[in-house]
């Protein structure tokens, strides 16, 4: 397969994987709603995503479960430093401040992204980029509904590493993607999150309140597969071929996704600042994924 047409796939397997972020918000309400904690939830879906990644390489290709040792701080990266640290930090914020605000912090993950790429990656910085981002960030505050307002600097230190955690994904999963297959990369992920998220999770009282009730046995089901395993063997596998700023910028359509599951399932609301919002996160996709130079630059 040509190169152009893996790039192709890769975009849309990024964005595809925002779709299914996006809509996690299906998923997780009716866990929370059961009086499963936030941090009971993220570890349900790492044991979930961590299963039934172990089980299909149990089928596929059982050669995908060897690592070297030497390489194990990669997987320490992406599961202990991001999943576990973002979503901690998640919680606390949302605790201290409004989900529309910690969103917003959340979604300062690409600022990082890009920074750190230029660094260990050497990716360029480049003025489409920068004007994605922008665009990018400036429609999440609107779509989200954020309007300002003080927050709490405890609300602002752990929203901002919130975003710094959820960058690190792109950082270690794009340097063990060097090595690894992203099956690979994903079933260790997420097995080491579930363990280091273990001693935290009241394991007995998740174990009953999902088999006490069968709807939330099955929505949980749903959070690991279709909004976690989903998206990040999708995620995960556009890394190969995208650069990993661009790759962070492209995954603003989960707010985009977000904000229109919430008015299509949930029956929020919807006003012209959310449709605002949207359309800068569409502009900013469209705008990472068209030969720009073609559009202000005619060949003479």
């Amino acid at each position: 397969m040509k190169t152009n047409n893996k790039k192709a796939l890769s975009i849309a397997a990024i964005l595809t994987a925002a779709a299914g972020w996006g809509i996690i918000g299906v998923f997780s309400r009716p866990l929370a709603h059961a009086g499963i904690s936030p941090v009971q939830i993220t570890f349900i879906r790492c044991v979930l995503a961590a299963a039934g990644m172990g089980i299909f390489l149990l089928i596929k290709d059982r050669s995908l479960f060897r690592i070297k040792i030497k390489d194990f701080w990669m997987f320490l990266g992406t599961g202990l430093l991001s999943i576990v640290f973002f979503n901690v930090c998640y919680f606390i914020t949302i605790s201290h401040t409004t989900l529309a605000a910690a969103s917003v912090l959340l979604y300062t993950a690409p600022c990082f992204v890009m920074l750190m790429s230029a660094c260990f990656f050497h990716e360029k910085i480049t003025a489409v980029k920068i004007a994605a981002l922008i665009s990018a960030f400036a429609g999440c505050i609107l779509a989200s509904g954020f309007a300002g307002g003080e927050i709490g600097i405890l609300a602002f230190m752990t929203g901002i590493g919130s975003g710094f955690g959820y960058a690190l994904y792109s950082i270690f999963g794009k340097a063990a993607l060097k090595k690894y297959h992203p099956f690979t990369v994903i079933f260790y992920t997420f097995a080491v999150a579930a363990a280091g998220l273990l001693p935290f999770s009241g394991l007995y009282d998740v174990m009953a309140s999902l088999t006490d009730d069968v709807k939330i046995l099955f929505t949980g089901i749903g959070l690991g597969l279709i909004s976690t395993l989903m998206p990040f063997i999708l995620y995960t596998s556009g890394l190969k071929y995208v650069e990993a700023g661009k790759a962070s910028v492209l995954a603003f359509a989960e707010p985009m996704v977000a904000a229109a599951a919430g008015i299509v399932i949930f029956n929020e609301e919807l006003n012209i600042k959310n449709v605002c919002g949207i359309l800068l996160i569409f502009f900013a996709i469209v705008l990472l994924n068209i030969p720009v130079g073609k559009v202000f630059f005619k060949k003479r």
